[in-house]
């Protein structure tokens, strides 16, 4: 009995699902934009996002430019949002704050639009782009609205965003120093102090400069060595002025010297 009364309640409710589907389809060709606005904010309001933006892509360019057609544009935006695709949804931010500057939303859009490009930066190891594009979206929103409440929000995450790239970038300059190409890991190394002179990593780039140097002269032609082992000991030297205590002048001292005796003589 149980059985049967299950067994009805599945069909009754596909047969509602179908009827439904129907009907939205039925109204996506009708004329009637404004049962058409209706049902796509009843859907988005529901949650029923996909289905939503069906209506919403119908009725953008109908309404541009007016009250409905900056809701639709808003709300737009918030359906990818949700659906958590990132790279479309911070477009239509990005289209809102431009198209509805004096919008009720535009500073919410020009913030989560660069938001929307920070979500959607990779881990460390792959490509950066989305990373550098969240960075001058977020710097454009600081400049847009320098006395929003979201400033400092922002500012955090791209204080993130530029940890991420200094992280991909120590790791490459490490990966050139395992290899044995110094002159590359050295190009690293003092391009990423160049780039990030208040990285918590300085102690341990000065260290690896040094060795670097060192390793690079060593394996130089004659020629060359004396210019690089004086780098070395111009290196060591930053090393101690800036961590006089650090436990890595125990690693290279003995570079120290013995390229002092060899710059001396």
């Amino acid at each position: 009995m149980f059985q049967k009364t299950g067994f009805f309640i599945l069909v009754a409710g596909l047969l509602m699902v179908s009827l439904g589907c129907k009907n939205y389809s039925k109204t996506l060709k009708s004329g009637n934009n404004e049962l058409k606005y209706e049902t796509g904010i009843d859907l988005y309001e529901k949650g029923d996002f996909n289905r939503a933006l069906q209506f919403f892509d119908i009725l953008r360019a109908v309404y541009r430019g007016t009250e409905r057609g900056e809701k639709l544009t808003y709300y737009t935006a918030n359906s990818y949002f949700q659906m958590k695709d990132y790279q479309i949804a911070a477009y239509y931010y990005k289209q809102y704050n431009q198209m509805y500057s004096r919008g009720t939303h535009a500073e919410e859009c020009g913030f989560l639009s660069a938001y929307c490009n920070f979500l959607d930066s990779p881990r460390y190891s792959l490509d950066q782009n989305s990373t550098h594009l969240a960075l001058r979206e977020l710097q454009g929103f600081i400049d847009q609205y320098p006395r929003s409440d979201r400033v400092e929000e922002a500012t955090r995450l791209m204080d993130e965003l530029r940890a991420k790239l200094e992280l991909k970038d120590f790791k490459v300059a490490m990966l050139y120093y395992k290899m044995e190409s110094y002159q590359a890991a050295i190009t690293s190394f003092e391009g990423l102090l160049d780039d990030y002179p208040d990285t918590d990593n300085k102690e341990e780039v000065l260290f690896h400069i040094t060795k670097a140097y060192y390793l690079y002269a060593e394996n130089s032609i004659y020629s060359k060595r004396m210019e690089r082992y004086e780098k070395t000991l111009e290196s060591y030297n930053n090393l101690k002025y800036l961590y006089p205590e650090s436990e890595y002048l125990s690693k290279v001292d003995k570079i120290y010297d013995e390229v002092k005796e060899i710059v001396s003589n």
